[in-house]
């Protein structure tokens, strides 16, 4: 992966620079690849990138366990990347995936299942698509 602060080479070249953060991070979107459904945000440091590219499966970095993991490793609910895109100053991913079985942590299709509204000068949250697909104490233990 190159490196180069060219601008005009970053956002019209060819070449893969992807511009991580002061963590070694960038951002990810993944969605569903039938769908469009936007499935989940998560982070990539540079291995969780190039064991993506290499493996067509999603590998990402938890910030809170300081760890690589691929999705699905647990749970075995897999995304296998169908496209991978990157924005235009190369500072985030999205991927297209076909998503197995759930994509959220908490047993739900998508991490995206409440819908945020404005109430009392505030907002405040609703559920929507929100059915489980699974139990996550019986997949995690927790």
């Amino acid at each position: 992966m190159s490196t180069s602060s060219d601008s005009n080479a970053i956002e019209e070249g060819l070449s893969f620079q992807p511009k991580f953060d002061a963590s070694g991070l960038v951002t990810c979107v993944a969605t569903d690849a039938s769908t469009s459904e936007v499935l989940m945000v998560a982070h990539m440091n540079e291995e969780a990138l190039r064991r993506t590219i290499a493996s067509g499966e999603a590998w990402y970095y938890s910030r809170s366990r300081q760890a690589l993991w691929r999705k699905g490793e647990t749970s075995g609910h897999v995304q296998r990347v169908v496209e991978m895109r990157m924005d235009c100053d190369q500072d985030a991913v999205w991927i297209r995936v076909e998503q197995a079985g759930a994509a959220c942590h908490t047993g739900r299709h998508s991490c995206f299942y409440r819908k945020v509204e404005a109430a009392d000068g505030g907002a405040r949250l609703s559920f929507v698509d929100a059915d489980k697909v699974f139990d996550p104490k019986a997949v995690y233990g927790k």
